[in-house]
């Protein structure tokens, strides 16, 4: 297209150059894309292929996913972690089946109203797979953008986020749509990146205020984070009979419908034997015998940290009860083999 800037001529041409071999690229229908991006929210492109590989394979149609089991769509996202997202894409599947003949809308405005698609999800979607000249501003695309224009303003602001987009309205006006969007999103990933930016093979270095001022160090702004709190978790594998009891969380909330062992958090000082007994009695009604502790595992969510110690255990007395979660079995180990866990459960069923 005739009129475009000379920084978005060379970023085009880098990308022609330079743009990744990925499987949704190969065949970009709009349900592949849709997939992709929900999947990419917060993840790496090295991480989501073989995950987007294993979804298309057991859900290749809209209609697929939205007859799925919600348990086994999570059960094919474990280890991808933020699990709304699962959660959330088997819900607009539905919605899509039902009320759009399994067609994914065309615009980002209808595609807004699913749930788990936003701003820059709509946009992205929109622009790969029907052309729409929306910019999709992620994190990539603030970082590139604050640095080429010298915005010192706070990337984390609403205001800031639509500044740039409106900014770059013009100019993917003047292109096209999929390429520039891609072509911006490859850039952060693989050039201008948070660190140690690549700036000599850049294709916008030589318009690039941040580069130009020795700001790049400095750019984005971003807003003092508040530190993130840190967790001890006693976890209770409890066996009976060759079984292992294993709770569901309820659907809302943090890691909702996978499954967990019973656990208890640490008040204080407190032994961790008795943060062991008080937590598990109050979950499931049961008295235990604690008397092995079989490691510790570690994990970082997006909002805090814990330290989970791992028991093994017996029941001394109660019957099982469920107060906290949605459900409690006993399950052989072949059973929690084929259950969705979150990455720190399923390291604690490997101590045992």
């Amino acid at each position: 297209m005739s009129g475009r800037a000379k920084w978005v001529e060379q970023l085009l041409v880098w990308f022609s150059e330079h743009r990744r071999p990925m499987p949704w690229r190969d065949d970009p229908s709009p349900y592949r894309v849709w997939i992709s991006e929900i999947m990419l929210q917060q993840t790496q492109v090295a991480t989501v292929i073989p995950y987007f590989e294993r979804f298309l394979a057991r859900f290749p149609s809209v209609e697929s996913l939205a007859a799925a089991d919600s348990q086994e769509v999570l059960k094919l996202w474990e280890g991808l972690g933020y699990y709304s997202r699962a959660r959330n894409l088997h819900k607009a599947a539905a919605v899509v089946a039902e009320s759009f003949d399994g067609e994914l809308p065309r615009t980002a405005e209808a595609l807004l109203a699913l749930p788990g698609i936003g701003d820059y999800a709509s946009a992205a979607i929109a622009s790969i797979a029907y052309g729409e000249a929306l910019p999709s501003v992620d994190g990539n695309v603030l970082r590139v953008f604050s640095r080429f224009w010298g915005i010192e303003d706070d990337v984390l602001l609403p205001a800031t986020r639509q500044a740039v987009r409106e900014r770059l309205m013009p100019h993917i006006r003047k292109s096209n749509p999929s390429d520039f969007n891609q072509a911006m999103m490859e850039l952060g990933a693989l050039v201008c990146r948070p660190k140690s930016p690549d700036c000599v093979d850049c294709p916008l270095a030589p318009r690039c205020v941040a580069r130009s001022r020795k700001l790049t160090h400095l750019l984005p702004v971003k807003a003092r984070v508040a530190k993130v709190p840190h967790y001890t978790e006693a976890v209770a594998v409890i066996r009976r009979r060759g079984k292992i009891l294993i709770c569901r969380r309820p659907e809302a909330g943090l890691l909702g419908g996978l499954w967990e062992f019973p656990v208890g958090r640490r008040e204080g000082r407190e032994a961790m034997r008795r943060t062991l007994a008080r937590g598990v009695q109050r979950q499931t009604g049961l008295v235990l015998d604690a008397s092995e502790k079989r490691g510790t595992v570690k994990h970082a969510f997006s909002h805090f940290k814990v330290t989970l110690d791992v028991f093994a255990c017996t029941v001394l007395s109660g019957r099982v009860i469920v107060s906290e979660h949605e459900e409690a079995r006993w399950v052989t180990p072949a059973e929690l083999e084929k259950l969705p866990l979150p990455t720190a459960q399923r390291k604690i069923a490997e101590l045992v």
